[in-house]
């Protein structure tokens, strides 16, 4: 005889606790939606106020001061080749979101990271979120955001934020506790303060491991704000997505091999910074 075990009302606790949210916190999410709506507007004019030109002649001279001449005439084909597609524009939208989706990210995975490393009690409970963030597919994170800021560009920066911090938080946490004890207990030794050891000994000998995180902090924004044109984000993704719509394949790769060119110049920039340029005699 099969036994009827009753079903765990999961669903039905999440839906009510995101109505309970909307409904009674409407003016936070407001709020935050004007702020970041006016920080993407900002940074989205004014970086299409700039010539095409101009801003591939700032951005290979950017790749190559941090990196080499090699990225920056990389950087300048990459470039132009987007801007002969007739996807510039949206390149400008992506790259805006990223920015911001990225230093949103970072300014709240930093204070938890090194929280988490100086706590063995709180790292024991950040890890499992962590898990679970990093685990849950990224079209899940879309969900929440529509009830919270409606449909376009504010919830791609929200469910863009909550899918690409973790790997911030771990390798922030990772790089402090790698810093070797001998070198604690010196300063320890003279005195130092647990702040004083943070930003003169941990931080800096961690900062390689922390551009790490970042790095792949900005591969997941990229990659979920391409995924976010299902809810109305522009940009290249919903380039994509209108490709597949109306079954264009070529305009799906093309602006496909824009965002793999937007990529590389972003992966390879972070690659650079993390390690210290050599100086020439």
């Amino acid at each position: 005889m099969a036994i009827d075990i009753p079903r765990i009302p999961l669903g039905d606790g999440i839906e009510g606790g995101l109505d309970f949210l909307t409904s009674h916190y409407s003016i936070v999410t407001r709020g935050i939606s004007r702020v970041t709506q006016s920080g993407i507007t900002v940074l989205n004019d004014g970086l299409m106020w700039l010539p095409e030109w101009a801003l591939m002649a700032i951005i290979a001279l950017i790749c190559w001061r941090v990196a080499n001449l090699r990225l920056g005439i990389g950087a300048v084909l990459g470039l132009a080749l987007i801007w002969n597609l007739g996807l510039w524009d949206p390149m400008i939208e992506t790259l805006t979101l990223v920015v911001i989706a990225t230093v949103v990210a970072v300014v709240i995975a930093m204070p938890v990271g090194v929280l988490a490393a100086i706590s063995d009690r709180f790292y024991s409970v950040i890890m499992p979120v962590l898990d679970f963030m990093q685990t849950m597919p990224a079209f899940v994170y879309l969900i929440p955001a529509i009830p919270f800021f409606g449909i376009g560009s504010v919830s791609a920066i929200f469910a863009t934020v909550i899918f690409s911090m973790p790997p911030a938080i771990r390798f922030t946490t990772l790089g402090i506790r790698q810093v070797p004890k001998d070198l604690i207990e010196a300063a320890d030794a003279f005195g130092a303060t647990r702040s004083q050891k943070l930003i003169k000994i941990q931080f800096p000998l961690s900062l390689p491991t922390i551009m790490a995180g970042i790095n792949q902090t900005i591969m997941l924004a990229l990659s979920m704000v391409v995924i976010a044109a299902m809810i109305g984000a522009d940009g290249l993704g919903s380039e994509v997505w209108r490709a597949i719509q109306r079954l264009r394949p070529g305009d799906g790769f093309e602006a496909g091999i824009a965002v793999v060119i937007l990529a590389m110049l972003l992966d390879r920039i972070t690659q650079a910074l993390r390690k210290p340029k050599k100086k020439t005699s």
